[in-house]
């Protein structure tokens, strides 16, 4: 049994004061200096315990240091194979692909080529968003109201958040926002909108290359698109000539259930992409998934020095063995029905104001009818207090994400739990 030391965070060295860049993030939110961490614990350099509702952001899905990942990593570390190699032909590369067709593609009768990406996923978006252009000779992108596609230009234009968007200094073109399926927007027919839109000729919209949706919006605040509603726009998309891209980046890998969110959809994408735990253990690494006739690239035509991460392609392949050795989708399932129930009879009774969201092990508590986007910064301030690493996201952050690695233990998983409902209750009472 893992034992959370409620000590007081030590104050970061000066070094990162007087030295790193102010655009850093996390840290300001999670004052502590950490040092290891093992499973869904982090430690820092005191010895405090946390646990780990943040995962990374979504790139630990196997918790942290993993042992059977890691000892795939360390006996090739310790072979001298090749750790780097531009899109060389390698040992590594050829059994990701074998292993990755033959457990994930294959089962699923799915057909796509994989292209190897740069070191994250904006640049999977950058290659999805190029080649659908390419493709279709058109320059528009449809993409969603609180979409979160990445930070360089071409993703962070199909990015809705204003903020992150002005970081950029210059009008991002070519992407013409659509409404997603959340708030003021559940109460009307946003696909018939999207329909309308193309079928009028005095729009002043034209029809785009693509769409690029996620099925859940992560960073948008937890929201989960309706199966009906991902079946509309698939079909939407095929009568319209229109290229469907989904960003499988946060929600992909087993977050939701089985390996792609959209498989409870039962549609397929013409693009697929993947980033943060698809390399297992936090290497970076990106995929785009392409349909075979659209891979119409020239040698060279999108590239990048670290799409051949060579101990990426060792993570993931061994993440995909470990995935299948531990039944993973089922215990994801098991732990989907308890977050539910736990959050259903212990969080939302709390105050009727509480809305609550999710699917898998990603689940949104959005206090944006309290009024103040500081009660939810509040929160998790005295979560973090308590032990508990967990973040906010959606409009103004006011909901609190919760994103447990997936092979987080049920005690701390229950434990984690308490501590979230003890400092709503301290933040109410204070």
């Amino acid at each position: 049994m893992h034992r959370i030391a409620l000590q007081k965070p030590s104050q970061p060295a000066n070094i990162f004061e007087t030295r790193e860049s102010n655009v850093r993030s996390y840290c300001r939110n999670f004052p502590d200096v950490f040092h290891r961490a093992k499973d869904s614990i982090i430690y820092s350099e005191t010895g405090a315990e946390y646990i780990d509702f943040l995962a990374g952001a979504g790139a630990l899905n196997y918790g942290h240091n993993n042992d059977y990942i890691k000892q795939k990593v360390i006996a090739y570390l310790a072979s001298d194979a090749i750790a780097h190699g531009l899109d060389l032909h390698t040992s590594a590369k050829k059994e990701f692909l074998e292993k990755f067709f033959s457990s994930v593609l294959e089962p699923k009768k799915l057909d796509y080529k994989v292209q190897f990406c740069g070191p994250t996923g904006t640049n999977a978006v950058e290659a999805a968003l190029k080649l659908a252009r390419k493709i279709k000779k058109r320059p528009g992108i449809f993409s969603f109201m609180g979409a979160y596609h990445g930070m360089t230009l071409g993703s962070l234009a199909a990015t809705g958040n204003i903020a992150a968007r002005a970081g950029a200094g210059v009008t991002s073109n070519n992407v013409t926002f659509m409404p997603y399926p959340y708030g003021f927007m559940e109460s009307f027919n946003t696909i018939g909108y999207i329909e309308a839109v193309l079928n009028d000729v005095n729009s002043g919209i034209e029809k785009p290359a693509a769409i690029i949706f996620e099925t859940v919006q992560a960073e948008g605040g937890v929201i989960v698109a309706p199966v009906e509603w991902i079946q509309q726009l698939r079909d939407l998309c095929d009568r319209h000539d229109i290229l469907l891209i989904c960003d499988d980046i946060q929600v992909g890998c087993g977050r939701t259930g089985p390996f792609f969110s959209f498989e409870r959809a039962n549609i397929v994408p013409d693009m697929v992409i993947l980033s943060k735990s698809i390399s297992g253990y936090g290497f970076p690494m990106s995929l785009l998934l392409i349909k075979p006739e659209l891979d119409i690239w020239e040698p060279g035509e999108h590239t990048g020095t670290f799409r051949g991460n060579q101990l990426a392609f060792v993570g993931a392949t061994a993440a995909l063995e470990y995935r299948e050795n531990i039944n993973l989708e089922r215990e994801v399932q098991l732990k989907e029905f308890f977050l539910q129930k736990f959050l259903a009879e212990e969080i939302a009774p709390i105050d009727e104001k509480i809305n609550i969201r999710g699917i898998g092990l990603i689940w949104g508590i959005d206090f944006e009818k309290f009024g103040a986007a500081s009660f939810a910064k509040k929160v998790t301030s005295r979560c973090f207090e308590l032990g508990l690493i967990v973040e906010r996201v959606g409009r103004n952050d006011t909901a609190i994400k919760i994103l447990p690695p997936l092979t987080i233990e049920w005690s701390i998983l229950q434990k984690g739990c308490a501590i979230l409902q003890q400092a709503l209750s301290d933040c109410l009472n204070s």
